[in-house]
């Protein structure tokens, strides 16, 4: 702490300093902290995660006052009690229900920046490993808040989340016999889930938040042009092409947070539902152990999971797969080891291989919230491959490789294809036919890039990279 400003102070904010360090903190992470000056749009999203983990919480805080954890009371706690007797309960409700759309939304946004602008690269690959885990811990936050609302939905889409550890061999059973907390899920499934949701998850979300804006602070915020402003200061230690954080951008960030507001009480007010999308319709009908929904499916912001794992005709291979769609992404600093950070100036294969990787994830999605029918597990089966194949195109895009290289690295994707459809086919899942009309998705995306990337190296060759940000 700094004791000489401290000692300076007068009155109530002098007698705090002194005790506790709050005027340091303020210059150190708002007044002194110096951001890049060329912050755009994509930026706006970590302000507005930190104000949908607040404004979670403290709906979060209202209905726990007035749900009811067990299977007999939980449906009619929230659609009778929250929804129609409490005052303000369906208002509190409704922002609960869509403060976790928009926190998926908004993680999901923040993600695809970090992936355009480097965001991972050295110095920042601790950075992003804790927003990676930020995302895994959300994610499952919503698994447990899933269970909780107690209707068609939220009982079966668990019960086939929970029947999925029993695919681990040897000790899959006894892990989800003490995940459910008995042979099926009821009364202590939900007793704890609701205690993970709202005391368990909550406090390691705040913790990895608290964590997440210390590394961001220790070692800078990246820019679009993925230049280290600390690389250029004064004689007085400032960064030449940095800002002070406040009041510049939490001025801006204000008109972001008004913006989202504005759109989130529209939705809240005239759209709760989602069109279908937020609250799924058989949600409001009480859960029936005896009556199977015809098709069970997770919200939105899980679906791509879903549908990597239905892709699979082995449920083993379909948890390892979603293990592996986790942990790759944990991955791509290493994965990723190109000196340029900012795909401003990465070659144009550079580009689209994060928009590939961005509109896999959104087919997926979609496919997810599809009937299991054979036309969209196929092709789900085919957009995980192409998921899988951009973070091996990442790696090729490290350097210009020769021809021969590149050949061979052609050669071990399509003999993968090949051999993963082999497979397919000798388990019975699909047969060659079915399978050849739709191998030119991944197939036919690795062959654009290796082909393009010898026809003209230009379009994988980095571009000079200016010495300050640009404004």
């Amino acid at each position: 702490m700094d004791t000489s400003q401290s000692e300076q102070k007068t009155g109530l904010m002098g007698w705090i300093d002194r005790r506790f360090p709050v005027t340091s903190m303020m210059r150190e992470h708002l007044t002194e902290y110096y951001a890049p000056k060329n912050f755009n749009f994509w930026y706006f999203f970590g302000s507005l995660l930190i104000l949908v983990l607040v404004l979670q919480i403290l709906t979060g805080i209202f209905l726990t006052m007035h749900y009811q954890p067990n299977e007999k009371m939980a449906f009619w706690s929230i659609n009778q009690g929250i929804m129609n007797d409490v005052t303000a309960g369906w208002f509190i409700r409704y922002m609960h229900v869509l403060g976790a759309s928009a926190f998926f939304l908004m993680i999901y946004f923040h993600i695809f920046r970090g992936l355009l602008y480097g965001s991972y690269k050295r110095p920042r690959e601790l950075l992003w490993i804790v927003g990676m885990l930020l995302y895994v811990a959300l994610c499952a936050e919503a698994f447990f808040g899933y269970l909780l609302p107690w209707g068609q939905m939220s009982y079966w889409g668990s019960n086939v989340v929970i029947s999925l550890f029993g695919a681990i061999p040897v000790i899959g059973g006894a892990i989800a016999h003490w995940i459910r907390g008995d042979f099926v899920v009821g009364d202590p499934t939900l007793d704890r889930f609701f205690a993970l949701h709202v005391i368990a998850v909550p406090l390691v979300l705040i913790i990895l938040v608290f964590v997440h804006i210390l590394a961001l602070h220790q070692v800078g915020s990246n820019n679009p042009d993925g230049i280290e402003i600390k690389d250029h200061k004064n004689a007085d230690g400032v960064p030449l092409d940095g800002i002070p954080f406040h009041p510049y951008y939490t001025v801006k960030d204000i008109f972001g947070v008004s913006i989202f507001l504005a759109i989130y009480m529209a939705f809240i007010f005239f759209k709760p539902s989602g069109w279908g999308i937020v609250l799924d319709k058989l949600n409001y009908v009480p859960s029936n152990v005896l009556k199977t929904p015809p098709d069970i499916h997770p919200l939105w912001y899980l679906t791509p999971y879903y549908a990597m794992l239905r892709a699979w005709p082995n449920k083993l291979i379909g948890v390892l797969n979603l293990v592996c769609a986790y942990g790759v992404m944990f991955l791509v600093p290493w994965l990723d080891r190109n000196p340029v950070k900012s795909v401003r100036f990465r070659g144009l294969f550079a580009r689209v291989n994060i928009l590939v990787l961005a509109f896999s994830f959104l087919a997926l999605g979609y496919l997810g919230d599809q009937k299991a029918e054979t036309f969209y597990v196929l092709l789900g089966f085919r957009f995980t491959e192409l998921f899988f194949s951009t973070f091996w195109v990442m790696i090729y895009l490290n350097r210009v490789r020769s021809h021969l290289a590149t050949l061979a690295w052609w050669v071990v994707m399509t003999g993968f294809f090949v051999a993963v459809d082999a497979w397919m086919v000798s388990v019975g899942a699909h047969s060659w036919g079915t399978l050849v009309h739709t191998l030119w998705i991944p197939l036919g995306y690795i062959t654009i890039i290796f082909l393009g990337a010898r026809i003209k190296p230009s379009l994988v060759a980095n571009k000079p990279v200016p010495e300050r940000v640009q404004v």
